[in-house]
């Protein structure tokens, strides 16, 4: 069998040789030869050993807890291996995401300043927007959450983008409503199909598989049950809501089946 000096598993580990010292002396890490001359000779239990002590120190144990873990008659080292590399993979994807959340966070940085609540609600008086947020996070909870934070980590022009498309689309659906077309003429349906993709951009949960079906259809009693959200310039427009509704459903039952 294999061994190795003190100085050489220290090479190994990166743990130095005045710590394996005193891993031995505390009874910790014990070499598995000490020759007549006091040098210490490691072997592979030593070797597993010593990988146990660094993966415990790891998640914050004290050396104490660790041989006492160690040296346990109930110490069932591949059933400790195996959750060593469950803790590992959860750490690995936490840290994937956190790497992740400040690529966006830097390129955000670097294009522009993440939007202030102003700007997200540019076109409410200054004194209507926190009651306004107020508002919606009573009813909408973590969703209100959700796409508050999506909306502050775009880019103003994109935004500003969004907003001008869905006001084109808004208007041109209130249009028809006072033309008299059917909530289920293919024209009507075509921006409906529009109105429903900028939703979800809004709601930050266009790139997501689940369709929210049911929030979509939340959306349509909710303008039949609250007229602001309904209005063109300030005024209502007779039986959007109404409309808005039937055409949604239809397309709901026709189109995302």
């Amino acid at each position: 069998m294999r061994q190795y000096s003190v100085k050489k598993l220290a090479e190994l580990s990166g743990v130095s040789v005045r710590t394996l010292h005193y891993y031995d002396q505390i009874g910790l890490l014990s070499p598995a030869v000490r020759s007549g001359a006091g040098y210490r000779q490691y072997g592979e239990a030593e070797l597993l050993r010593l990988q146990q002590i660094l993966f415990y120190k790891t998640l914050d144990f004290s050396l104490k807890e660790i041989k006492s873990l160690l040296d346990s008659p109930e110490f069932d080292l591949i059933n400790s291996l195996e959750q060593h590399k469950k803790a590992l993979q959860d750490r690995a994807e936490y840290m994937k995401t956190l790497l992740q959340t400040l690529t966006k966070t830097i390129d955000h940085l670097k294009k522009g300043t993440m939007l202030d609540y102003e700007t997200l609600y540019e076109g409410l008086p200054a004194d209507k927007i926190e009651p306004y947020r107020q508002e919606a996070r009573e009813n909408w909870g973590e969703a209100f959450e959700r796409s508050e934070r999506h909306l502050s980590k775009m880019q103003k022009g994109d935004l500003q983008n969004l907003k001008k498309d869905f006001d084109i689309c808004w208007r041109k659906l209130a249009s028809m409503c006072e033309q008299g077309a059917s909530p289920s003429a293919a024209e009507v349906q075509a921006e409906i199909a529009m109105h429903y993709q900028y939703i979800r951009q809004f709601w930050g949960t266009a790139d997501r598989p689940d369709p929210q079906v049911e929030a979509y259809i939340g959306l349509a009693d909710m303008y039949i049950s609250d007229p602001r959200f309904t209005s063109i310039d300030g005024k209502q427009v007779l039986g959007f809501g109404e409309f808005l509704k039937e055409a949604i459903q239809y397309f709901v039952h026709n189109s995302m089946d």
